[in-house]
This record gives C-alpha cells, structure tokens and sequence, in this order.
C-alpha cells in the first residue's frame, strides 16, 4: 500500500466522521459510510493492511476528538471501521447477498454487544442500560431542543409528551430496532460499494439478479406464529414476538423491494419513473406496508412466476 492510499483511507474516513459531528441532522448519516474506505482498502491490499489503516485512523480521529471534545468519534470510527473489515472478509467467501447481510448484521450485533459491555463496565451499567438511557437522553435532549424554539408553551408540552411516548415505545422494541438499524447499514454499504469497486476496478462479488431474490420460504411461518403471539396474554412472549414480527416483515419488504425492481427493470422504466417510486417508498410508510405483504404473499402468489419458470427448466 502506497502512502497515497493509505492517506486516502484515513483521510476520507476522518472527514466523513468529522462532518458527521458537526453537521446536524444531515450528518449522523454520512457516519453510515465510514465503512466504505475500510471495506475498499481491505478489498484491494487485504485484510491485514485494511487492519493497519483502521489502527492508524483510530489514532489520528482518537486525537482530533479529544481536541474537538468528541469522544464519541473513536468509538464510531472503531465500530464502523470492523464493519468495513468484516464486509470486505465476507466479500472474499464469496457468498450470496443475503447471507452476506445477514452475518454482517450477527457479527456487528456481536462487536456492538462487546463494546457497550466494556464501555458499561467503565460505568458500572450493563450493555442494555447504556444503550437504553443514551437513546432516552438524545431523545429528551431533542425534544427540549425544539421546545426552547417553539413559539408557545403547548408546543413545548406537547414534544415532551411525544418525546415520552417514543421513548417508551423504544425500550419496547429496541431488539428489532438494533438488528434492523445495523443490517440497514450494513446493506447500504453493501449497496454503494459496488460503484466503489466498479471505479477502483476491483472485483465485485457477484450477487446475481437482485430483482430475483426472494426470502427464505420456511421464514413464513416465523412470521405466522409471531403474528399469533401478539394476542396471548403473557407480557414476555408478547415482547419476543413484537420484535420477532417487526424484524421479519422488515425482511419481507426487502422482498416486495426485489418485486418492484423485477417490473422496472421487465419494462424498462425510464429513471424519474424509478425515482418516484422510490422516493413513494422512502417517504410514504403505507408503501413500505404494501411491500411487506406483498413480499409475504409472494410465498404463494408468485408475482415474478419463478417457481413456474424453475418447473419448466
């Protein structure tokens, strides 16, 4: 690895991390792309040098964050820099994209787990606790935020009262928000890497047809039985089975995502009509529905007649 490269690769991590910190709203999510350069330079010089490189970044961002007084930087850039790794790792098994997601998604909740156990050791709370309180006290932070700035003080009242209610709704589903905001980011940066690599000319695996893919058909009766489970009377089951349903009809949008494409790409729709269906997608939440059930009954439906087709061959 050239001194270029490996200034590339510190560099563009940094950046993203620093931008991220003093952009608000806006810039949290450029920090869901720091293990882009990770993942490139891993890819392309191997898994040690890419080892190497998040070393060196953690020294360099461990010092502009205690000069910045951003210590939560390190922490990010130590996280996201092992998901650029552990990509870059499962690239190299060569396997399919959904098995590349999803033991992204386990290995990251296991580094994570790992992290905030020995960062709570340092505060005598447990991995749970910490992560529970930090995002109640961002949460109640925001709300006061934007309480201070609003006009009238039903206004304030009101967004602390919403703030409560999401918070409560959080420490009730927290299991399916963690596995779902990690196997996002680690799908995403699945995604964007492959204009990376195609620009570096380095080898992309290949996933296949992604408007093919189609979820584990055994996962339907996940899905039935959490779906049952919300209507029992125990408090326990009913909380496995809330987080349960919402990880896996999460999965099932992704499938109703594959159909959607199938039928751009079968007829050829031109780029505004594919961006305003995507735009529908990410900004309308009814949508999202839409392509959950249509993921689910696919099962049986076969919109995109794969099973007739695999008959016939």
């Amino acid at each position: 690895m050239k001194t270029t490269d490996l200034i590339g690769c510190v560099g563009t991590a940094t950046a993203l991390l620093l931008i991220s910190s003093l952009i608000p709203f806006v810039g949290p999510f450029l920090s869901f792309l720091v293990p882009l350069p990770f993942l490139y330079f891993a890819t392309k010089f191997g898994f040690l040098e890419g080892a190497k490189t998040l070393a060196l970044s953690l020294v360099v961002v461990g010092l502009i964050g205690h000069l910045l007084k951003y210590p939560q930087l390190l922490f990010l850039c130590l996280e996201f820099g092992i998901m650029g790794l552990i990509i870059s790792y499962l690239y190299h098994l060569k396997l399919s994209i959904g098995r590349t997601i999803t033991l992204g998604t386990g290995l990251m909740l296991l580094v994570g787990f790992v992290m905030l156990s020995v960062l709570g050791f340092t505060r005598n709370m447990g991995p749970i606790e910490l992560l529970l309180n930090y995002v109640s006290n961002t949460l109640s932070d925001t709300a006061k935020i934007y309480g201070n700035m609003a006009a009238n003080q039903d206004k304030t009242v009101e967004l602390q009262q919403y703030a409560k209610a999401l918070i409560s709704i959080v420490r009730k589903t927290y299991p399916a928000l963690t596995i779902l905001g990690t196997g996002l980011i680690v799908w995403l940066n699945v995604v964007l890497s492959k204009p990376l690599f195609l620009a570096g000319k380095l080898q992309y695996p290949d996933f296949g047809f992604l408007d093919q893919w189609r979820s584990p058909e055994p996962m339907v009766w996940v899905v039935i039985v959490a779906g049952f489970s919300l209507f029992l009377p125990v408090g326990g089951i009913r909380w496995v089975s809330v987080n349960v349903f919402i990880v896996f009809m999460t999965v099932y949008a992704f499938h109703g995502l594959s159909i959607v494409l199938f039928f751009l790409n079968k007829y050829r729709a031109p780029a505004w009509i594919r961006f305003a269906v995507y735009f529908l997608i990410f900004f309308q939440q009814i949508f999202l529905l839409v392509l959950a059930l249509a993921g689910l009954f696919d099962q049986w439906v076969d919109f995109r007649r794969i099973h007739q087709r695999k008959a016939v061959s």
